[in-house]
């Protein structure tokens, strides 16, 4: 298998200001266990996906 990131899930959510706090939160606190989350903003709308860390 590649090196890379493997996309698991994303949730799309109406936009809130402060979400990078929680997506940043849960990369200081799972980036040991291989996960990543992304946040992009679209509009009026935010995305948070998950991605597994393959080596």
């Amino acid at each position: 298998m590649e090196e890379g990131l493997k996309i698991l899930s994303t949730i799309t959510l109406g936009y809130n200001s402060e979400l990078y706090k929680i997506v940043d939160f849960l990369n200081k606190t799972l980036k040991p266990k291989n996960l990543v989350f992304g946040l992009a903003k679209d509009g009026k709308d935010m995305s948070i996906t998950v991605y597994e860390v393959v080596q």
